[in-house]
């Protein structure tokens, strides 16, 4: 019997065994070729970007850690790794762009002056990929970032640039929306906090509000870009005190009628993404969701299948709140391949959504209204060992990308040939 033989043969049985719980698995898998996961640029580069030849992180609380070897050292280089990790992972996916990602061609060219010809190249490869694109303008990484504050900074100059940078990425992922035909979701993060106690914890707060009023004051069509921002408990630098923490950007979401953002490396360690997400839908026409891995802290380690990764797509499963949520992925590891980093990661937020659709969720509930908690906490177990692998091989099968660590050997061979090259 061949390998894809067996792996039809696997998954009829598992069918079998989902439809006793009263699941359809090719139901499912339907739903699950609709979703799309935005892959984040900055895993292939270390967060270095193109402004300059020797681009590297300075200011903003933004580090990776690691030098292994072969990361994308030009945009064609980077856009050749995204291809490659794209073609492991079953379904059709975003990329999200950070502003620092623009082609120059040895120009030196502002951030407050930015504008769609910089990412020209960008929207044309994504449209011959029919995928959409994400932006973000990039606070971090720039002279006028050095001392943690850009948005809500004293200096009215220093905010003004920062302000018209915002302009200038809303503009651009206006833009991108409009060319690829799925609007483009522009994602303000701010690092702007102290290191210590502050004296005032209000007036960067009241400058961060009048601030972002300016930036979104222009109406742009939501059908093309939808504004989104950031919340974050600490950073690096910014230990004791955040000036964009998630209390403001709820408030500021809901008040102003944009995305709230919820990144889970951005919480105290001991809370739940999974449990915001029911709670936030209830006052926010629609959530961005930026999916990390933190230990100890954002670290921004590569996404695994934890059980917080399955409850976040439980949540989004049986609130039915796909068609609301912009699923993102936002970590960078510099310790070891950045392709497997990519295709290790988006597969997994991919695996979470095919195991959350899987679930016998009407029977589930039926308990839950009944009463016989026993009895629900008795099928959420056993519903733990039913074949969600089968159904996942199989999907990958059809979706023609490798099954298993199969792909694993083609980030091998790609590194062999392409990445150990690359000085």
């Amino acid at each position: 019997m061949s390998k894809n033989a067996k792996i039809t043969e696997s998954y009829r049985i598992a069918r079998s065994r989902y439809a006793d719980m009263g699941v359809d698995t090719e139901k499912a898998i339907s739903k699950l070729k609709k979703v799309a996961v935005s892959l984040h640029c900055w895993q292939g580069d270390d967060v270095g970007g193109f402004e300059t030849a020797d681009s590297e992180l300075s200011g903003g609380g933004i580090q990776a850690t690691g030098n292994y070897p072969g990361k994308a050292r030009t945009p064609d280089q980077l856009r050749a790794d995204l291809d490659k990790a794209l073609s492991l992972i079953p379904g059709k996916h975003r990329l999200n762009l950070h502003a620092i990602y623009g082609e120059f061609d040895g120009k030196k060219v502002e951030r407050d002056e930015l504008t769609v010809k910089q990412f020209a190249r960008w929207i044309d490869w994504a449209k011959s990929r029919k995928m959409g694109m994400d932006f973000n303008p990039s606070y971090f990484s720039h002279p006028k970032a050095a001392d943690g504050f850009t948005l809500s900074h004293a200096d009215k100059n220093i905010r003004k640039f920062w302000i018209d940078h915002g302009k200038a990425c809303r503009k651009i992922g206006a833009e991108i929306g409009k060319a690829l035909g799925s609007p483009c979701v522009t994602n303000v993060w701010i690092p702007d906090g102290y290191k210590d106690v502050p004296a005032d914890r209000k007036a960067p707060r009241e400058r961060l509000r009048d601030a972002l009023d300016q930036m979104f004051r222009e109406k742009l069509d939501k059908k093309y870009n939808l504004d989104a921002v950031e919340s974050k408990l600490f950073g690096i630098g910014s230990e004791s005190y955040v000036v964009g923490s998630h209390e403001f950007y709820m408030g500021y979401a809901v008040s102003r009628d944009v995305l709230l953002c919820l990144d889970t490396g951005h919480f105290h360690p001991t809370e739940m993404v999974s449990d915001k997400i029911s709670s936030t839908l209830m006052f926010v026409d629609e959530v961005l969701l930026h999916v990390s891995r933190g230990i100890r802290w954002d670290s921004d380690h590569v996404v695994v299948l934890s059980d917080e990764l399955k409850a976040i797509a439980e949540e989004l499963v049986r609130g039915d709140y796909l068609d609301r949520v912009h699923i993102g992925l936002d970590f960078f590891d510099a310790s070891i391949n950045r392709i497997a980093a990519w295709v290790i990661g988006t597969r997994n937020m991919v695996k979470a959504l095919l195991i959350a659709m899987l679930e016998p969720s009407a029977i589930l509930r039926k308990m839950e209204l009944d009463g016989d908690l026993s009895s629900r906490l008795a099928l959420q177990e056993e519903s733990k060992t039913l074949p969600f692998a089968a159904v996942w091989d199989y999907y990958c099968m059809n979706q023609d990308v490798p099954m298993g660590m199969a792909w694993m050997d083609e980030v091998k061979t790609y590194e062999k040939k392409v990445l150990s090259k690359r000085s």
